[in-house]
């Protein structure tokens, strides 16, 4: 994957799919995902946004969405999650997954974004027990490892392309 971090503060949602794609070896642009994404400075409206454009970009419906509209998230969840993440992984590509509140990372670092963030994960370790998240909002930790059940109650509420 080839990383950029996002030039401004609501175009999360076009870096981390920027971030994934560039996992397939599609060079797009910031600008050109937001713009099919209708990315405003409100942000991205939803993974239903994402997965459609990376779907358009890459020309196939390789991407779905899938939602977790509960505050609590379930074993079945974060299982799922689990699996979602190593299949597309495995398919070369990478997850786009949209989180809200504080998380802590496999060192300890917090990561908080109470009003929403999209993040790229596009590694895995551990039979996918931990990812590797591509965090566009920070160079200075644009990349840490995180377990999957934190991420699966980092994302409650939201949902994630993959």
């Amino acid at each position: 994957m080839k990383y950029q971090s996002q030039p401004n503060y609501y175009w999360c949602g076009p870096a981390a799919a920027r971030n994934a794609l560039s996992a397939t070896g599609h060079n797009i642009t910031m600008a050109s995902l937001a713009k099919k994404m209708g990315t405003t400075e409100a942000g991205t409206n939803s993974a239903y946004d994402i997965t459609a454009a990376l779907n358009k970009v890459i020309g196939a419906s390789k991407y779905r969405t899938t939602e977790l509209p509960k505050s609590t998230i379930t074993a079945k969840q974060a299982d799922t999650l689990k699996r979602d993440i190593v299949a597309t992984i495995n398919d070369n590509r990478a997850v786009v997954g949209n989180v809200a509140g504080t998380a802590t990372d496999a060192n300890g670092a917090a990561h908080s974004y109470e009003g929403g963030h999209y993040i790229a994960i596009h590694g895995y370790r551990n039979d996918g027990r931990q990812v590797e998240v591509a965090d566009s909002a920070d160079p200075n930790s644009a990349h840490y490892w995180i377990d999957t059940v934190k991420l699966a109650n980092w994302m409650a509420t939201r949902g994630y392309s993959h």
